[in-house]
């Protein structure tokens, strides 16, 4: 029997989603099977509206090997499994002659445990009660939660938060899910064999193609403990995101809250003295703490080193004693005491990988005005881990609309690991990147305008020229506007300012409703406004004519406090690069990448863009940055930018009467 063609197969999917063939998808699907085929690995900037996940899913399900789509977002896991997936599948069968099976797999936590269900969990003696559906009064908000979750394990038949609608709050949801730390194991586990994680993980062992997210990927991968099958193809989706979800998973943290509840937890587990000695451990990290000033640390202070070495040895004699006595006078034994480890542990192993001192590990006080200061370490880097941990034994695609930035893949297959493409070599991974475009007409679409009139941002203090500006361009575009904030307070500043300002075009702030309730208000009226932050930059599709002018108030470079980044920024110096460009032109590029992508997400779209920073058309990384954009029509003229927002308004007017 001949092979169907590639060029068939996708036909098939495209006409089964009721989509359109784009010579993008097409480029993007032969160079996927290309790279699959050549055990090579590709990163593939695909612009909205370009059909991105058939791109990869018909070469991926064509060529019958076992593979791995790891996103960022629920959203997309959803689309995947509850739409692409099944049409593409029914699509291809009378072609392939076969039907590819398909599971979702996500982190232990995200599934509902049984067991803690109904045997109730292990409380801090503080916390009363031992079971929460009973300490829980019915009439709480919190009761009414857990009654629901004990009514929905019974019709659920995947026990995945995600499936749980309405959702239920964290601090329920924590009463009926265990991490894989705290988890008795399926053999061990009354409940083992009805267990949805573990039946989760069956279905994947079964599929040929199996659905995950960035941090399980990130677990797979640093843990060593293999948590997803075996499989020849990885395909990444939302790639832009991977480096930050996989620093994350690698980043620990010690807050003295944390380390006492480890001490309840243990303490009636161990004799006296070895819970004395964490006690009075927790006690002395605790003083440590008080004292901290947020900021990063260089060398660990003498007092903070003794705290640490104090927790490490305390922490390591109770997971001794706790693997080596008994206790039957204690309800659920077996849980509570896998739960104690669990927090013990933690402690431990954070507690020695700072004293250790990596010098690829960069360590900084945090505080917070809710939860007080915490420790926090994370890796300089993570190129090497992913060098490592992603590019070998099997082929690697990476997709996201944000790839290229200042004009090609080097910034961000760097922060891969990658060497710059071309670059050839016995243990280098060998990679392309192609930009299959989009099929949006951006300079006909859109507009960038920079308002180079405005004074540029101070660290401190209000911008009250931005916000005039602002407010005319709302005006003129009368409404129909998502701002887009580098912090949290300027978004609650310039809705305090404007919905006094201008009262009768509503202003939406992130924060005051779910995000999704949000962007639902958002796009339901044209003259509604949404004003937020980082999330918003990445996570609003909104066609049509509620979304009509982005606004960005300033370059988001990172915080030049923000520990991290600064101390990513002078190793690149100290190896000679340039640590401005390499670490903060390129967060900035792709965050104004993604937020400019809100604007243009349907053929019939119109808009503006409008950067309210003149640095963007006065300083010499302007370039680099209006590289990483949309190539929408370019000006600096304000005139003309509120007669076209005038327009696009009247426009649209007419269009909806």
């Amino acid at each position: 029997m001949t092979k169907p063609s590639l060029p068939d197969l996708l036909h098939a999917a495209v006409s089964a989603v009721g989509g359109t063939e784009r010579p993008g998808q097409v480029a993007m699907a032969e160079a996927v099977a290309e790279a699959i085929d050549d055990n090579s690995h590709l990163l593939v900037q695909a612009g909205t509206g370009t059909g991105k996940s058939l791109g990869y899913l018909v070469p991926a399900l064509a060529q019958g090997e076992r593979v791995v789509v790891a996103t960022a977002t629920l959203a997309l896991q959803r689309q995947l499994v509850e739409r692409d997936l099944p049409r593409t599948v029914d699509a291809l069968h009378p072609q392939l002659r076969r039907r590819p099976q398909f599971a979702m797999l996500k982190g232990r936590s995200n599934y509902l445990c049984l067991h803690r269900l109904h045997e109730g969990v292990p409380q801090d003696e503080e916390d009363g009660l031992f079971d929460p559906f009973e300490a829980a009064a019915p009439s709480s908000k919190l009761g009414q939660d857990l009654l629901r979750l004990r009514d929905w394990s019974d019709e659920t038949e995947t026990g995945d938060r995600d499936d749980l609608t309405p959702g239920v709050s964290d601090k329920a949801w924590a009463q009926v899910s265990v991490s894989s730390r705290e988890c008795l194991g399926a053999s061990k586990c009354a409940y083992g064999a009805e267990c949805f994680a573990e039946a989760a993980r069956e279905r994947a062992k079964l599929a040929d193609v199996v659905v995950t997210n960035h941090a399980l990927l990130a677990i797979d991968a640093i843990e060593g403990a293999p948590v997803l099958p075996q499989h020849e193809v990885l395909i990444v989706d939302e790639a832009h995101e991977l480096v930050s979800r996989v620093t994350g998973v690698a980043t620990g943290e010690l807050t003295p809250g944390q380390v006492n509840r480890a001490v309840r937890r243990s303490a009636k587990l161990v004799d006296e003295k070895v819970a004395d000695q964490l006690q009075t451990a927790a006690e002395g990290f605790e003083r440590v703490m008080e004292l901290a000033l947020p900021g990063r640390l260089e060398a660990i202070p003498e007092d903070l080193a003794y705290a640490l070495m104090a927790l490490r040895d305390a922490a390591r004699a109770v997971i001794t004693a706790l693997g080596s006595t008994r206790d039957r006078s204690v309800q659920d034994e077996d849980a509570v005491r896998k739960q104690a480890m669990a927090s013990v542990e933690t402690v431990h192993g954070v507690a020695e990988r700072i004293t250790q001192g990596s010098e690829w590990d960069v360590v900084w006080y945090e505080r917070h005005d809710r939860f007080g200061a915490s420790l926090r370490v994370a890796p300089l880097s993570v190129s090497g881990l992913l060098r490592e941990k992603l590019f070998t034994e099997r082929s690697v695609v990476l997709a996201s609309a944000t790839l290229k930035l200042g004009g090609d893949f080097n910034g961000v297959g760097a922060s891969l690991g990658l060497a710059p493409e071309g670059t050839t070599g016995d243990d280098l991974p060998v990679w392309k990147g192609l930009d299959v475009g989009s099929p949006f007409d951006y300079p006909k679409q859109g507009i960038l305008y920079v308002a180079k009139h405005l004074s540029p941002p101070a660290r401190e203090g209000g911008r009250s020229d931005m916000l005039d500006e602002l407010a005319e361009l709302m005006e003129a575009a009368g409404g129909r506007t998502l701002g887009l904030f580098s912090s949290m307070r300027a978004a609650q500043q310039a809705a305090e300012e404007l919905r006094v300002r201008n009262p009768e075009l509503p202003i939406l702030l992130q924060g005051e409703d779910t995000l999704g309730e949000l962007i639902k208000n958002f796009a339901a009226d044209p003259k509604t406004c949404l004003f937020g932050t980082l999330s918003l930059w990445q996570g609003v599709d909104v066609p049509g004519a509620s979304c009509q002018l982005v606004v960005m108030d300033k370059i988001p470079f990172p915080r030049p406090d923000d520990p991290l980044m600064s101390a990513r920024q002078k190793a690149v110096e100290e190896a000679g690069g340039n640590g401005f460009m390499a670490v903060a032109a390129t967060h900035a590029a792709l965050l104004m990448a993604q937020g400019a992508g809100r604007l243009v997400r349907a053929t019939g779209d119109r808009g503006v863009v409008a950067v309210l920073d003149p640095r963007l058309a006065t300083a010499r990384y302007g370039s680099y940055l209006k590289a990483s954009l949309p190539d929408f029509w370019y000006t600096t003229d304000r005139n003309q930018v509120r007669k076209s927002l005038a327009a696009i308004d009247a426009a649209s007017k007419a269009a909806s009467d």
